[in-house]
Parts: structure tokens; sequence; C-alpha cells
């Protein structure tokens, strides 16, 4: 964001934008409701987390048995299992990433990195509460042993994070599930921490978008439809540990049939939002493009499952071996995908 000097001789921030002036002002005018419906799904600082409070205590005189003992739990964690968590982990550390994208969003950005209006208020303290994810995950795995593009528009941001928020909070609820399965409740407890928070995210996002179909339906459907187009890539697309060229699909397909993240999820999801913004029963307000991008939309769930059933039948058909490839991430150790 560009800066300049006032007359005094502050330097103050360049306002630039690219919406439209009275798409702005939908978003000026929901100041007051996103204080009211957005905030109260964070959590006060003095009630918020650290990942301290998940881990053994360095001052403590019984740090090192500590330590011995969450690495006994993580030896009966799978390969594959950590390949899953190391993907969540560094999902959850791009938070900067995130912030930024939040913050290049006509309408919402903090114009000036210490705004208190109540969008900026919610993308710092959201993003505080995303970075301590990956600090927990971080950390955890350190002492385990065994750590190995938006437009500028709202509309499409808080669309996309209304899907990305509920998908991270079921993949880490399902890890939380595996951990418990594996033995290791307190890797359990962990996720399922992370989980929750993502679900008062997902929330918050949700109810955006719910408020932005009221006021503004034909606008906020076709954002929809531009968005379910495009289809909805998760932030660690773009993994890479500089030797698969493939890594995030990889990763994908160890998550997949692991049950962390499947296509099956993608397909819940939308329906899932679909119902929840109540995207069928449009009818005021709604351009012939509105209308033609609501009967997609509407019917985008169904084709995916057939899709879905089509390339799980041809995988079926021609799989007569497991494949497996290596992941730096365990050393290099072959993990079937």
């Amino acid at each position: 964001m560009p800066f300049c000097h006032g007359r005094s001789g502050e330097a103050t921030i360049e306002k630039t934008h690219s919406m439209a002036p009275e798409k702005l002002e939908i978003f000026k005018s929901l100041e007051s409701w996103a204080e009211h419906n957005m905030l109260m799904h964070l959590k006060p600082v003095d009630r918020s987390w650290q990942p301290s409070d998940f881990l053994p205590e360095p001052e403590s005189e019984e740090f090192q048995d500590q330590v011995k003992e969450l690495r006994e739990r993580c030896r009966e964690l799978p390969d594959e299992y950590l390949v899953v968590l190391v993907g969540d982990m560094i999902t959850e550390e791009a938070i900067p990433t995130y912030q930024s994208v939040m913050n290049s969003l006509d309408g919402v950005r903090d114009e000036t990195v210490a705004s208190l209006t109540p969008w900026a208020v919610w993308i710092r303290a959201w993003s505080a509460e995303e970075n301590r994810h990956g600090d927990l995950l971080n950390k955890y795995l350190y002492l385990s042993g065994r750590d190995a593009k938006f437009e500028n528009n709202p509309y499409n941001g808080f669309i996309y994070t209304s899907f990305q928020e509920r998908a991270t909070f079921i993949s880490h609820g399902n890890t939380a599930k595996l951990a418990k399965d594996h033995g290791d409740l307190k890797l359990a407890q962990i996720c399922g921490t992370i989980a929750a928070d993502e679900k008062r995210h997902e929330t918050a996002y949700t109810k955006v978008v719910e408020k932005l179909f009221e006021i503004d339906p034909d606008e906020t459907i076709q954002a929809l439809a531009t968005t379910m187009r495009k289809k909805i890539k998760m932030p660690a697309q773009f993994l890479y540990d500089g030797q698969d060229d493939n890594l995030f699909k990889h990763y994908s397909a160890v998550a997949q049939r692991l049950g962390v993240y499947t296509a099956k999820d993608y397909a819940d999801i939308l329906e899932f939002l679909v119902g929840r913004w109540d995207v069928e029963k449009l009818s005021s307000g709604l351009s012939g493009e509105g209308r033609r991008a609501q009967d997609f939309v509407c019917g985008l769930p169904l084709r995916i499952r057939k899709l879905e059933e089509r390339a799980l039948e041809r995988t079926k058909s021609h799989s007569s071996i497991d494949a497996t490839v290596p992941f730096s991430w365990v050393f290099g150790r072959e993990i079937g995908i």
C-alpha cells in the first residue's frame, strides 16, 4: 500500500480502491453490524490459549521427562498421519499471506495498520489466532523428534474464507480423531482445540456472507458462482519442499486416503453453505445473470458428487498395485497414496 506525507510531515497511507463507490459504501454501512455480529466470535485476550498451555514447560524440573513422554506417544503415529499433520501445520503457518490478502480487499482492509474499524479488528485478531495454530503444531512436531491468488473483492474473499475455515475445521477435527485412535490424547486435544477455533471463524465469515445475501443478493450470488467455477483451492496448494514438484497432489492423496479431507467433504461443504445461505430460496433482487448463477451453484454439489464417483471407479479399476511416493517430511520414507 503506497505511503505519502501530510502537511506536517507525518507519514500517512494513501487509500486506493478499485471497487465501485456504491459497493464500498455497503461495507462501510455494515461496520456497526460487524461489530455486533463478528467480533463476538473472537475470544477475549485473557481467555485465549497459548501454545505453552499444551506443551512441556521448559522451566519445569520435569521438562526432560515430559518431552520423553511426548516422544514415546509420537512413536506410535504412522508416517502417513505425520504427513497430513505437517501439511496442516504448513497451512496454519501461512497466516501472513492470509492477513495480506484480507488487507488487500476494498472496503474491509486495515487502512492504517492500527484501525479500530470492526473489519480491521477482526482481521488482526483472527490472524493472531491462526498464527497460534501454526506455532503450536510446529513446536509439537519439533519436540516429537519426528519433525521433519485473490481478486480485490470482499464478496469473493468472504465466500472463500467461509469455505476454507469450514474445510480446516473438518481437517483438524479428523486429525484429532486419528490422534486419539493412535493413542496420543494430548495431540488429539491440540488438534481438537484448533478445530474449535476454526469453527468460530467459520461461523463469523458465513454470517458476513449471509448479510451480503440479504442486502446485495445479485452481486453475492454471482460472486459465489465465480468462486466455485474457479474451484476452492486450499492455501497449501503451493506446498514445495525443493524436491517433489507434485507435493500438494501427493499430500492431498494421503489426506484423502486417511479420510482427513476428501472430495466428499468438498461437496458436503458446498451443500452446507448453499443451505446455510438459503441460496435456493433467493427470489427477489436477482438479475438474469444472478438467476443463472443461482442455478449453477444449486446444481453444483450433485455434479461434484457424480464426478467423484466416476473418479473413484477409475481409480479402483486402474490401481492393482498401491502407489507410493517418498516424502521429505518423514525423511524420504515411502508413503502410500
